[in-house]
Parts: structure tokens; sequence; C-alpha cells
């Protein structure tokens, strides 16, 4: 019998992603970012969560994707990492998905290689695959 797996679903550039439900905390509409000097590169900031600082890590610099237009504003996933909360800047925040372990795929060769290297999997859904970051990965940040 099938096992299934709730994943929070957001959009990047024209890809669609999910992580696992259970390693997030909630989402935010976007929020203010206080720079950190001499940074890595993905790191875009820095948000005050009811009063607990948390690292916002731009998901699109971090999967060498394209940056946003100024005009966009990123919406916030914050998630549980081993060192405490993390917020990962994303373009749009979708939908709550429930999918099958029968639908997953290693990630497909076609993929660029530094988004491919962030991948646990894909999901193949009706109309479109659903890329699931593998979240240590992501926040595994070299600081060079």
């Amino acid at each position: 019998m099938a096992e299934f797996r709730q994943m929070c679903t957001f959009q990047l550039a024209s890809l669609f992603f999910g992580l696992e439900v259970h390693r997030v905390q909630e989402v935010l509409k976007y929020r203010e970012l206080t720079q950190v000097p001499l940074a890595p590169n993905e790191v875009r900031g820095l948000i005050n969560l009811r009063g607990q600082i948390v690292t916002a890590i731009d998901l699109r610099r971090r999967l060498c994707l394209p940056e946003r237009q100024e005009c966009e504003m990123p919406m916030n996933i914050v998630v549980r990492s081993h060192e405490g909360l993390v917020s990962l800047l994303v373009d749009e925040i979708r939908e709550v998905l429930s999918v099958s372990d029968e639908q997953f795929e290693p990630p497909p060769e076609t993929l660029n290689g530094n988004i491919r290297n962030l991948l646990s999997g894909v999901y193949k859904l009706d109309d479109h695959l659903l890329l699931r970051l593998d979240i240590d990965r992501v926040l595994d940040i070299p600081l060079t």
C-alpha cells in the first residue's frame, strides 16, 4: 500500500517545488530584511520573527535561477533546521498537496546541475512535476 506525504508547495520562476510539511513552521508575506555584511550570496539577510532573529535564504540564488524583478516581493517559508529556524524566500506560496510514494522518482538527468543536487527527487503529477527539495542540502551553504 502506498504511503502519502503532505508537501508544502511553492513557485520559483517557472518551477514548482515542494518540501515536507512537517519541516515547515509557517509561511509569511514579505518581511523587511536586515543585510548581513560578508554573508554568502544566498543569504539575503535577517528577519525578526516575533523577537527571534531568523536567517533568510534566497532560493533563487541558491538554485542559480535568475534574480526576481525589484518590484516582485518574495514570500517566506519558515522551516525548522538542526540549528533553528530559517526563512526560505520564494516567489509564490501554493497549496499543501498530498503525494504518493508511487509518484516519486529520482531527479531527471535533464535538470540543471545545481538544482538537481539540491533535490531528493520529483513527484509526477497529472500536469507537471513537483520538485522535492532536500532542505538539509539547501541549508548547507558553503561559507566561501
